[in-house]
């Protein structure tokens, strides 16, 4: 089985991309808005076909990203039946099964945190997906979207902790980075529910807590009832750069393809961040192409042109990926990077320069 963790810094949501190797197919938890270039990345390279989504609740912290992977992918949306949130095409109950491939999770409902939480148990039992029912060393709060202490306590205890001791425990949200913990540590160390905690201590607890609202709370709520799609005017397109047949790799970097390049290089900045002795080298260097050394790179912005698109050049691609970055953090709106430098550039027969700076 394919598995990956992933995580948002801004919400400090994880998100969970599970895949079947053999049949090439894939469920993606609690994915978000703002990753799913991110993760429609990482699925192309992968060579994983994504099925469904599945948000283990309605978040208040953050707009899920179910609506924009059905639009890019087709997959289905699942959540709880019990939110009737518009758009959702899989409403899940306890006990429902989602396959991928060979493989499946189950569906637990654990209210509590809000009356529309589930948790997803991997089929052999040796992972789960909590949501915030069950957070590292903690839980969520109870005290709004129909949460209940009572609830939560009596899901925790018999649908997440009976669990066996091994079965390791993935959550949607950590702040302090820990990224995984089990049943048996959970069930011995967590403070809130773990332990000799009874029903009445939790409660207590749980009705003192005293929290503000999140933050994005009055945004998140109404878009997840929707499964993230935009209202109005601002059902925008995937933001895809038009400017060229770009792909984004799971770094965050556009990169454009030789060939490509090739076809519409004329209309770019190509800018070559290999240093002067590399430019003339026995791999040349693009026709056109300006040399600007990674090191001068920020020092040198001005003579750049920012209303053209710029597409950085090195050797293999790792230092022209750097110079992508910086290039957008500078404020370049349409920066790529040219897919395995000016190795695949030669390996390709492409024209190249060899003409001194």
């Amino acid at each position: 089985m394919i598995f990956r963790q992933l995580f948002d810094s801004v919400s400090s949501t994880y998100t969970y991309l599970l895949g079947d190797a053999a049949s090439g197919e894939a469920l993606l938890i609690d994915p978000v808005y703002e990753q799913v270039p991110r993760d429609l990345a990482l699925l192309q390279e992968l060579g994983l076909r994504l099925q469904a989504t599945l948000d283990t609740h309605v978040h208040a912290d953050h707009v899920t990203g179910a609506w924009r992977m059905r639009q890019r992918c087709g997959s289905e949306i699942a959540l709880a039946a019990t939110v009737n949130a518009e758009g959702v095409n899989r409403p899940l109950q306890h006990g429902d099964r989602v396959a991928f491939g060979k493989r499946y999770l189950s569906v637990r409902a654990t209210p509590g945190h809000t009356s529309g939480c589930l948790t997803y148990v991997l089929d052999d039992e040796s992972m789960a997906f909590t949501g915030d029912s069950l957070l590292i060393r903690g839980c969520g709060r109870t005290d709004f979207q129909g949460g209940s202490p009572q609830q939560l306590f009596v899901s925790v205890r018999e649908q997440i902790l009976t669990l066996p001791d091994d079965c390791l425990l993935y959550p949607a949200h950590d702040y302090r980075g820990i990224t995984v913990t089990s049943v048996a540590e959970e069930r011995r160390f967590n403070p809130r529910l773990g332990g000799d905690v009874d029903l009445g201590d939790f409660v207590g607890y749980m009705d003192n807590l005293n929290l503000p609202h999140p933050k994005q709370m009055a945004i998140a709520v109404p878009a997840n009832l929707r499964c993230g799609k935009p209202e109005g005017e601002a059902q925008a397109a995937m933001e895809t750069p038009d400017w060229a047949p770009l792909t984004l790799r799971f770094s965050g970097v556009w990169e454009i393809e030789p060939m490509a390049l090739l076809e519409h290089g004329a209309d770019f900045q190509i800018v070559d961040v290999r240093e002067a002795p590399e430019f003339i080298d026995r791999l040349g260097h693009l026709p056109g192409a300006t040399l600007v050394p990674l090191s001068q790179l920020m020092g040198r912005l001005d003579e750049l042109d920012r209303e053209r698109p710029v597409v950085a050049v090195c050797r293999s691609g790792v230092r022209s990926a750097q110079a992508s970055v910086l290039l957008g953090k500078a404020g370049f709106g349409k920066v790529a990077n040219l897919a395995g430098g000016m190795l695949r550039w030669k390996a390709e027969g492409l024209p190249v320069a060899t003409d001194s700076v």
